[in-house]
């Protein structure tokens, strides 16, 4: 078998979307194109013509209730041809954060918009965005500082109202504007998956089963030193078939001691092994994937302990530790002056990007790649601001190219993507709020909104389609 890198050459700026492989002798380029489609700009409605007879405006947004990883149908009828409107996207957090995204589209000739068809020419996005009003959700003016948009009950929907103006015209004139409102359900959590709160052998986190006896095959899920238990991802996974353990390492009240890099090995092992005693699993099909520093932890699970995941899936993350840096993030309670030590950019925005290169990790920390026996999808966003995954993922590409493993890995490269790679259709947050307490920090993370997008849409898809391969066969 010979060694396959991916590369995915986002283009938001054009219109349309293909997929070309082009299949070279070591590696596969994938490229998504966005290919041109007509300039409706130049179009002007008749002189201050309003919509004022004739059967009221409509507009639907199908299916009214889905997994946040389908996309939406959003068509809207019943208006002029070639008429100016503004299709406009509303939710709350569950902070109660207003967040909002609107397009400026013009009507066809039929006197409809389907955003499956029809181009944006203003507003958040442009193009032929049929999730638009999705990706590029942003916080409205006036809403705090630094917010990311995280689930945070899977067991709760986000609610979004979508609605449809006249003219073009922005979410602030929403009120006198508004023809015609469509509500839609977005989920993490399918009918008939389980939640499982797991507290076991000093392990901390939550089990996500898909609907039925089973046995699944599993992931175990690891995110950063954000810390917490974040079981968004984990859900989704549940909801898609692949039973799913997210595991808080760090900041959790439960945790009994807070982990170094030592103990995390331990740790982890454990972990691996309560997914994989579960009567419901098979024990055999289990992978892991992990995002930021949840990279470092899935690679040293895979290579250092004597658990043998099937598969690793590995988000902008690093292959060793700088520990003068990480101790203090594993402290009980960080005070401000471990704060004052914590790397910062030039505009004073945490970034992990320098002491993560491979050049500054401490001895004894790099993970013994040549040790890997399962293959592994690494996915790389080149903007990423926080990490030196272009580096790290060269650096594993180079040791295991050199152990005779090169077959085993799989990079997925997203030019203008940032560090936090999510499942689809996830607004993407450059910069956002790490720590609140007792200073407020803001994390710079990368990643431009279009590009971003089609990353993580691009991405999930070929992440499921890996697990299938791996964990089902």
């Amino acid at each position: 078998m010979i060694w396959t890198q991916v590369r995915v050459a986002v283009y938001r700026h054009l219109i349309g979307k293909s997929l070309t492989p082009n299949v070279g002798l070591h590696r596969k380029h994938c490229c998504l194109h966005r290919a041109a489609g007509p300039d409706l700009t130049h179009l002007s409605p008749p002189a201050m013509r309003r919509i004022s007879t004739g059967p009221a405006p409509v507009l639907t947004a199908a299916p009214a209730r889905g997994l946040v990883d389908d996309p939406l149908s959003i068509k809207a009828s019943f208006l002029p041809p070639y008429h100016p409107v503004t299709l406009c996207a509303q939710m709350r957090s569950e902070d109660g954060d207003l967040w909002e995204a609107f397009g400026h589209y013009n009507t066809s000739a039929d006197g409809t918009v389907n955003l499956a068809r029809d181009h944006s020419v203003g507003g958040s996005y442009l193009g032929r965005e049929p999730m638009g009003l999705f990706w590029a959700l942003q916080p409205a003016p006036g809403e705090r500082e630094g917010l990311r948009l995280r689930k945070k009950n899977v067991e709760i929907p986000h609610i979004v109202d979508i609605s449809l103006l006249e003219g073009h015209v922005t979410p602030r004139e929403r009120a006198s504007a508004e023809l015609a409102v469509a509500t839609t359900e977005r989920w993490y959590m399918a009918p008939g998956v389980q939640r499982i709160d797991i507290r076991q052998n000093g392990v901390v986190g939550t089990l996500f089963l898909p609907p039925g006896p089973g046995r699944f095959p599993a992931m175990v899920d690891l995110w950063g030193m954000g810390g917490g238990l974040v079981e968004y991802r984990s859900c989704l996974f549940a909801s898609r078939g692949f039973a799913s353990f997210t595991v808080a390492f760090m900041e959790h009240k439960d945790l009994t001691v807070q982990l170094n890099v030592n103990s995390a090995d331990a740790y982890m092992k454990k972990a691996f092994n309560i997914l994989q005693d579960h009567p419901q699993i098979h024990g055999d099909r289990i992978g892991v994937i992990g995002l930021s520093y949840g990279v470092y932890l899935a690679l040293r699970l895979a290579t250092r302990s004597e658990v043998n995941p099937s598969c690793l899936v590995c988000i902008n993350g690093p292959a060793g530790s700088n520990v003068e840096i990480t101790r203090t993030f594993c402290k009980p309670k960080v005070s401000a002056s471990d704060q004052r030590f914590w790397p910062r950019d030039d505009a004073g925005y945490l970034s992990f990007k320098d002491m993560s290169l491979p050049k500054n990790y401490s001895p004894g920390t790099v993970v013994e790649l040549g040790n890997l026996a399962c293959p592994m999808m690494y996915i790389l966003g080149e903007d990423d601001q926080n990490c030196p995954s272009i580096e790290n993922s060269n650096m594993i590409e180079h040791v295991l190219t050199a152990s005779g493993k090169s077959h085993l890995y799989t990079c997925l490269s997203y030019p203008g993507a940032g560090h936090l790679i999510e499942p689809p259709y996830s607004p993407n947050a450059r910069i956002s709020a790490w720590r609140i307490k007792p200073e407020k920090i803001l994390a710079l993370w990368g990643g431009h909104t279009a590009p971003h997008a089609a990353a993580q849409e691009d991405s999930w898809k070929k992440i499921l389609n890996f697990l299938d391969e791996n964990l089902r066969a």
